[in-house]
């Protein structure tokens, strides 16, 4: 009554109505607002936008939950932001590697791969860019001296001026790589080159293009058999189709693909490590398209050697393939070293990769061999060529060589599914460790470049033994005759 009192005579009474009205409509919104407000913001806070004008917002979405002793909203809000893998993957090792999807424009005379930053659904546009030598050996600044680099560039649309226009457009993916730094040696054509692309190319199924940087026709001529079950060539769904090779350097037209690569991926030296490979690709994988690709056969006659005979008349010999360089870690006594062998039973063919035959007929007599012997070099490297369960006998030359000739080949071997022997000559009185305290460059020059090799031909007997016992515990011997 008092609390009456002092309202009444605080206000008129004209003034308490309207003060009353003012209460009662405040209230009915509030009462409105308890029961509605949590459904409006529920429905405005689910809403999920992003504007694709080449700028993508974060996304919001809307998690919550309702107390009902309390009725109130609780909730969170959780940014989304699109991300996507860069185009170009500059954090390995050995090699820069760009995998580009969309409107992608290659210029060779300017060393430019040009890309649209929408084909890659980036949530951010920008200028992107990226220098790029496309040869995996980017940690050997000797090797990468002499290897051309690449600027691949983002743009946003086709009215930029700077952008060039397609005079040429394909419709298969293209790869760019260089035939630079070692690849003259034929170790290196391999372990940087050739096995590489294998692993980047034989995806597509032979419907890929290659643009060579710093291109030798006499080395693309060489390795031509390869490259035609890289790239298709003849025939096709009843038409002649090659995807020529493109001497890109000399470009000046501008070609224009929905798919660039640009790089090639190095496991290891010569050799493919199936856990790294996207489609699980493995040696064999590599020599099975090698052997179809100089039409080995690969149907091996196995004849079993009779144990019971005894005259070498009788008795068919294995072949022995021993690689013989010119220039350099010659064997000085070659004559002993053919002469041990046949006594032992034998078939010996001495073979020098450079100046015997044309390569595909060099590919052919490896095929044919049941054993290889040479110095560690790049003479081994035909061991591709070899039958399965054939046997390679290294010769570890002086200069504590030991590491790099078991990880060049005698690893390679066994992944290859070959088996391995090696022979280690004798230091007798020579130093190795005063010259490799010199660096690469001196071990290079001294045991390396300018090394020739002697034979103990009585102590590496035993070694040559041990080669036919393994082809004997085996019970078989794979020859090829043609």
């Amino acid at each position: 009554m008092k609390y009456k009192a002092i309202f009444a005579n605080s206000f008129s009474r004209h003034e308490q109505k309207k003060f009353s009205y003012g209460a009662f409509v405040g209230c009915l919104v509030i009462l409105l607002y308890t029961n509605h407000t949590s459904h409006i913001f529920l429905l405005l806070t689910n809403l999920r936008f992003s504007i694709d004008a080449g700028l993508r917002l974060p996304m919001i979405e809307y998690k919550g939950t309702e107390d009902p002793r309390l009725s109130k909203q609780f909730f969170k809000l959780e940014m989304k932001r699109e991300t996507k893998p860069p185009v170009c993957d500059v954090s390995d090792r050995m090699t820069d590697f760009c995998d580009i999807n969309g409107d992608v424009r290659i210029h060779g005379k300017s060393s430019t791969v040009l890309f649209t930053s929408s084909s890659q659904n980036d949530p951010y546009t920008g200028k992107e860019s990226w220098k790029v030598k496309p040869y995996p050996r980017k940690a050997d600044p000797e090797a990468m001296r002499s290897v051309s680099q690449y600027s691949v560039k983002s743009f946003i649309n086709n009215n930029d001026k700077e952008v060039p226009q397609c005079n040429f457009s394909h419709n298969v993916p293209a790869i760019i790589f260089s035939t630079a730094g070692y690849s003259w040696n034929h170790f290196h054509a391999y372990t940087d080159v050739l096995i590489p692309l294998f692993l980047t190319s034989h995806k597509f199924n032979q419907e890929v293009q290659f643009l060579i940087t710093s291109s030798s026709q006499y080395w693309i001529h060489k390795y031509e058999e390869i490259f035609k079950h890289l790239s298709r060539s003849g025939p096709h769904n009843g038409r002649s189709v090659r995807y020529t090779i493109i001497d890109i350097d000399n470009e000046d037209n501008v070609h224009c693909y929905k798919r660039v690569i640009v790089g090639l991926k190095l496991h290891k030296e010569f050799d493919i490590d199936p856990t790294k490979s996207p489609k699980g690709y493995s040696m064999t994988d590599f020599t099975k398209l090698l052997r179809n690709a100089y039409a080995i056969n690969t149907k091996s006659s196995v004849i079993k050697i009779k144990r019971n005979r005894k005259s070498k008349n009788q008795q068919l010999q294995p072949r022995l393939l021993l690689v013989s360089p010119k220039r350099s870690r010659k064997f000085t006594n070659e004559d002993e070293i053919v002469n041990m062998a046949r006594s032992l039973g034998y078939e010996v063919i001495v073979a020098e990769p450079r100046t015997c035959m044309n390569y595909s007929r060099f590919a052919e007599v490896v095929s044919t061999c049941d054993v290889m012997l040479g110095v560690h070099g790049a003479g081994l490297t035909n061991i591709v060529f070899l039958p399965v369960n054939a046997i390679l006998i290294q010769i570890i030359p002086l200069g504590g060589m030991e590491w790099a000739c078991r990880t060049d080949f005698g690893e390679l071997a066994k992944d290859m599914k070959l088996r391995y022997l090696e022979y280690k000559i004798s230091e007798k009185r020579e130093d190795p460790r005063s010259i490799t305290k010199q660096g690469w460059n001196a071990l290079k020059d001294i045991y390396l470049d300018k090394q020739d090799v002697h034979i103990d031909v009585y102590r590496f007997r035993p070694t040559l033994l041990h080669a036919l016992q393994l082809l004997r515990k085996y019970n078989i011997i794979l020859i090829l005759r043609y």
